[in-house]
């Protein structure tokens, strides 16, 4: 069983070594990545505001000197994450990899590979449906209001602040099924547990939904379905796994039986 792992019996030291110089390749991706975001700042703004622009909202304002600079580098920031992650997701798997298993190897890798998957899903339904929503729900509140008329001048900083919370909220929403089945395969939970726990899941998913998203109900279902589903899809997932593993074990167990 020892040969199975790769190079796990290195010194403490080669293995500080290795992270520090996995950490220095991460560090450097992100500020690469960030100066040439910084440079396209504003073509990036002008994609996430398109859907401000779309509710009908045709100006914002900044209230403090500096906020406009601070707005640049934050979308730089964000972009340069966003760009960065698969760089920054193999450099960790290179550093992990060596002391696993073959099998956990296996285990591990489509884990890895669906969680970018996962996030751009979440992120990708927070933009082109929520976030629209969620902005012709706020924006219905300008006009008359007790004789007095109401106008909407979002700042540039509260606006970013605002689709980045929606963004990183479903990205990281829509990796449930990842951190289930994870659960479930290091033995913390098993599959009865979560079927069991199912109508608890329901009412936290609404929970959930209802403190990330603006008060409205469309927006608030439009998180809770979702995750509801991707419940689902896990314990759907878990099943599938405990099958093969059944399977694996069964002609393990063949092979390991003394012939009669």
């Amino acid at each position: 069983m020892s040969d199975e792992i790769d190079q796990s019996q290195a010194p403490l030291l080669d293995h500080l070594i290795e992270l520090r110089r996995r950490a220095l390749y991460c560090v450097l991706t992100l500020l690469i990545a960030f100066f040439v975001c910084y440079a396209f700042a504003e073509e990036i703004f002008a994609f996430l505001v398109q859907p401000l622009v779309a509710a009908g909202q045709k100006r914002v304002i900044f209230t403090q000197l500096f906020e406009a600079f601070f707005v640049r580098v934050k979308v730089a920031l964000f972009a340069a994450l966003m760009i960065s992650f698969p760089v920054l997701a193999n450099q960790l798997w290179q550093f992990v990899a060596p002391g696993l298993y073959r099998a956990e190897k296996r285990a591990l890798f489509p884990f890895i590979l669906a969680t970018p998957v996962l996030f751009i899903a979440g992120a990708s339904l927070a933009y082109f449906v929520t976030i629209p929503v969620a902005l012709t729900f706020l924006l219905s509140f300008q006009g008359n209001f007790g004789g007095i008329e109401q106008e909407a001048l979002p700042s540039v900083g509260n606006y970013l602040s605002f689709v980045m919370q929606f963004l990183f909220a479903f990205g990281i929403s829509f990796l449930l099924p990842v951190l289930l089945m994870l659960l479930e395969r290091a033995g913390i939970v098993t599959r009865q547990q979560l079927v069991s726990a199912r109508r608890y899941a329901i009412v936290a998913a609404f929970g959930l939904a209802a403190v990330l998203t603006p008060p409205d109900i469309g927006s608030q279902f439009l998180l809770a379905i979702p995750l509801i589903l991707l419940y689902e899809l896990a314990l759907i997932g878990i099943w599938f796994t405990e099958r093969k593993r059944a399977k694996v074990s069964d002609v393990t167990d063949a092979i390991e039986k003394p012939a009669e």
